[in-house]
């Protein structure tokens, strides 16, 4: 057999497992599901101390990490959840190539599920080489809150910058909104292989879920209309990332209240993401 046919065979083997959802594509999705669990988690647990008062912080996914590494083994921990956050790359990555065209579906909707695969790698990416550059000690962390106000600047002085930073905002309002039918709805245990579920397991991941979601409605909808608010009055610094979305539910009014719930909903978020881990069906075009 020719080193062609090896490729080519070693090609159709891989496509066969991505479509069963088996072997080193599963282990991709399921490994970055726990690496974003516990990120989210993570984040969760920071924020459910300050609203205690406890010495916790609201911070980003970054910031959290960046916690993380003063602790003892901090580093090594650090280290498997940027090789977590690499494999969910890859599998998004992986999901673009592979997805196809349904019979009811149009292009168009096959190229915006690509799009939005391709987003989402990418958005795992950035955050494994943050995360290996925190593990270097590289730099200093910059919040996200501190991105938001430097991108948004950068955009709003561009031709039409402020409609392209209000249509960003729209777009992470529509997320907000995206999270809370799919929370409500239970839309994600559409994914979930049900032959594997016990009772027990269904309802407290699907509560997980739930909850989880809707703070991701909270946290995705202050960010939307902030940074909608920054286009309008042309005000860079009304721009916020996740940082900013925790304080400013700190400082509102209820704030530790609202700033628990919220917390709590990520804390659920990452529990979620742990179950989902478990039982979702990563088929390629599942």
């Amino acid at each position: 057999m020719s080193a062609v046919d090896s490729a080519l065979n070693a090609g159709d083997k891989a496509k066969q497992q991505a479509n069963a959802g088996r072997g080193w594509y599963a282990a991709l999705a399921r490994t970055g599901l726990v690496a974003k669990g516990l990120s989210f988690g993570l984040v969760g647990v920071l924020a459910a101390k300050l609203a205690i008062g406890d010495g916790g912080s609201a911070t980003s996914r970054q910031g959290a990490l960046a916690q993380l590494s003063h602790h003892s083994f901090g580093k090594v921990i650090l280290i498997g959840l940027a090789l977590g956050f690499a494999a969910y790359a890859l599998w998004r990555f992986v999901q673009a190539i592979a997805e196809r065209s349904d019979a009811d579906e149009n292009a168009a909707g096959t190229w915006a599920k690509r799009a939005g695969y391709v987003g989402r790698g990418l958005i795992y990416a950035g955050l494994t080489f943050t995360t290996l550059k925190i593990v270097a000690g590289s730099g200093q962390h910059q919040s996200q809150n501190e991105k938001a106000h430097k991108s948004a600047a950068m955009v709003l002085d561009w031709p039409a910058g402020r409609f392209i930073v209000g249509a960003a905002g729209l777009v992470a309002i529509g997320v907000a909104f995206w999270n809370l039918y799919r929370g409500l709805s239970r839309k994600f245990e559409d994914k979930w292989r049900v032959g594997r579920l016990s009772h027990r397991m269904r309802t407290w991941g699907g509560r997980a879920g739930v909850l989880g979601h809707v703070a991701r409605f909270v946290v995705f909808g202050l960010i939307g209309v902030f940074v909608l608010k920054a286009a309008i009055d042309y005000k860079p610094k009304d721009a916020i990332g996740l940082d900013g979305a925790l304080q400013k539910l700190a400082h509102a009014s209820y704030g530790p209240f609202l700033l628990g719930l919220t917390a709590a909903g990520l804390v659920a978020y990452g529990i979620y993401c742990l179950v989902d881990a478990r039982l979702r069906d990563v088929s390629a075009n599942s």
